[in-house]
């Protein structure tokens, strides 16, 4: 585990404060590090339904969700807690929801837009999570919060109300929501004067992405995503993004996936160092003793333990590096990644040099379904690639002698080359060049591996059984990663483009791009990998077309991604997990979760392409 001294100096001060760092409710703020929290609750009259938390994108599927499910409509959310917005819908009432923080204090301010006959009530509880030391006492109207090192005082603007039927564990304030309603800790204010406190930060946040000029709504809305879906893990004490709350709550408290959190430490990387460096570090922290960092982390302790995922981190980190220019974090993270590409070229390399993807045997430890449910088999090797149920997997054979399928893969093998490229450049930021020489040489076996999945008279890149030794045909974007190899020739980048990426029956269309091809048996099932469009690999080809000449084909990528990421985002405010590839549709299926971070990756590539990213994908040496 990596314990930089000024990583540790770095965490210390940015947890501290008021945020919504909390695992559940986004209504939840939690002062750190004390655990001290303040949580908003509702209770209507026509029903007595109360509403204890609220998260984004619980309602059942379809166009018109259940009244007495909750609906959130998430607005600006500063990396830095600064400003929050949202706007929630429920039991046939609509209010914003607004917080700033203002030194030591934490200001709410609850707009009701829409009433039922009798108001609701609201409810402010506090109390310490964590089993954290502290107590609470409500005198009169105001509630008082002891911890070992500090006191605080809760108030409202509010007018007093009693009901003895709700579910609260703690000292609470209950309030008449009747108009404009503060909820406030420190000394005692005007409603006005909260009012403006809290306008005053919306502005400076709207100005802080005022550089992103007309995309600047693109910028707020991938800022908004991680923003409402980053949390605190109490017991390794560290701030991290997961994809979702939702699938935080579904694993014990919070789950880390690989790709999935090293994209979430280059996105914040754009406005939040603090945030971006804790993301990319502990993610790596999770590597297991074998050298890599599993497919997945829970916080009940259990992890994937047979099998790893995409080999981004370096990548991302070089990103990340390009923002801030600080070695310490390279020196840091640098020793860890280079012992995963190691295993990777160990582990997953055939001779040749082209990689497959694969799932090796573990014992049982937790009794968890992931140390069994295809484990040392073909779907934990599908599971390894991130791409879980795609097609290109279907019934290919698993090798148990080397855990590996018996299919050489583009994806694999172009990651990989692009992970020994990202290498090369950290350890010349921080002076590691007597590792250059190895790291070229794996680059070059991959290469030459690579250059083996080429058809010439089909023009692209396909990957191989090793049991027949024929192609496959079946293609994804995947396929499109043999783009981050140098070696290239400029002769088939054309090709490449004009009769796969161009092709209607492969992957061009309205929505793009598909996860497998149109013309792929399976395309029409758009079932999670099985044909919808995922953010992460649009950023992928994206980020592999930047060190080619196929400049209208990253413009074309990049005007996609934005009209995808729209179409949701502005109906909806819906970050999806994936979007149907036919209608652009993401609320379509139940598997795609409605907050998911890496979905604002589509907005990424709308921002480098304009320029708004400085050089990203570039050397960074030129």
């Amino acid at each position: 585990m990596i314990k930089s001294s000024k990583y540790q100096e770095m965490k210390k001060q940015y947890i501290n404060g008021w945020h919504t760092w909390n695992v559940r409710s986004v209504l939840s703020h939690v002062h750190m590090p004390d655990g001290l929290f303040l949580n908003l609750a509702f209770k209507e009259y026509r029903t007595g339904a109360y509403l204890k938390e609220t998260l984004i994108g619980r309602f059942t599927n379809g166009d018109q969700p259940d009244p007495m499910i909750e609906t959130v409509l998430p607005g600006l959310h500063a990396f830095d807690d600064s400003y929050t917005e949202l706007t929630l819908r429920w039991a046939d009432m609509e209010m914003r929801i607004e917080s700033t923080v203002d030194g030591e204090d934490i200001l709410i301010l609850v707009t009701p837009l829409t009433f039922q006959v009798r108001p609701a009530m609201m409810v402010a509880e506090t109390g310490y999570l964590w089993n954290r030391p502290g107590y609470t006492v409500k005198e009169e109207d105001v509630i008082t919060a002891h911890s070992k090192n500090i006191t605080y005082s809760v108030r409202s603007t509010g007018t007093a109300m009693y009901d003895p039927n709700v579910p609260i564990q703690s000292a609470a304030l209950m309030l008449v929501l009747d108009g404009q309603t503060a909820v406030y800790t420190g000394k005692e204010r005007s409603l006005e004067s909260i009012r403006q406190t809290i306008d005053d930060a919306k502005q400076k946040v709207i100005a802080k992405s005022e550089k992103y000029g007309e995309l600047a709504g693109m910028y707020q809305a991938m800022e908004c995503a991680l923003g409402w879906d980053t949390t605190y893990d109490p017991k390794h004490e560290r701030v991290v993004s997961p994809v979702s709350r939702l699938w935080s709550i579904g694993s014990g408290g919070y789950v880390l996936f690989c790709w999935d959190n090293f994209f979430a430490g280059f996105m914040a990387s754009l406005d939040s160092k603090e945030l971006a460096y804790s993301n990319l570090m502990e993610i790596l922290n999770e590597q297991t003793k074998n050298g890599f960092v599993p497919n997945f982390a829970y916080a009940t302790g259990q992890s994937s333990e047979d099998r790893s995922q995409p080999p981004v981190g370096s990548t991302m980190l070089l990103e990340t590096y390009r923002r801030y220019r600080e070695k310490w974090i390279v020196e840091d993270m640098y020793p860890a990644l280079l012992e995963w590409n190691t295993w990777f070229m160990e582990n997953r390399m055939n001779p040749g040099g082209a990689l497959c993807w694969g799932s090796n045997e573990i014992p049982v430890l937790f009794g968890n379904i992931w140390e069994s449910r295809g484990v040392h088999e073909r779907f934990g090797a599908a599971l390894e690639s991130g791409l879980d149920n795609s097609p290109m997997y279907d019934d290919i054979p698993f090798d148990a002698g080397t855990n590996r399928l018996m299919l050489e893969d583009v994806g694999l093998t172009g990651l990989y080359i692009m992970d020994c490229r990202s290498l090369i450049e950290l350890a010349q930021e921080i002076g590691k060049d007597s590792d250059i020489p190895m790291l070229r040489e794996r680059m070059q076996r991959a290469e030459a591996g690579l250059e083996g999945l080429w058809d010439e008279e089909n023009g692209f890149y396909y990957n191989r059984r090793t049991d027949t030794g024929a192609f496959s045909r079946r293609i994804s974007p995947t396929n499109f990663y043999a783009l981050y190899s140098p070696s290239v020739p400029e002769e088939r980048l054309r090709r490449i483009a004009d009769e796969h990426y161009y092709n209607p029956q492969e992957f061009y269309g309205d929505w793009m791009l598909p996860s497998i091809a149109r013309n792929d048996p399976a395309y029409k099932d758009q079932d999670y990998w099985r044909g919808r469009v995922w953010a992460p690999l649009n950023f992928l080809v994206y980020q592999a077309l930047c060190r080619t000449s196929l400049a209208d084909v990253r413009k074309d990528l990049a005007e996609k991604s934005k009209k995808i990421f729209l179409n949701e985002w502005e109906n909806h405010r819906h970050v999806h997990e994936n979007y149907n590839s036919i209608t652009g549709d993401g609320c379509d299926v139940r598997n795609s979760d409605k907050f998911y971070h890496w979905g604002a990756l589509l907005c990424v590539v709308t921002l480098a392409e304009a320029g708004l990213i400085p050089d990203f994908g570039q050397p960074l040496h030129g």
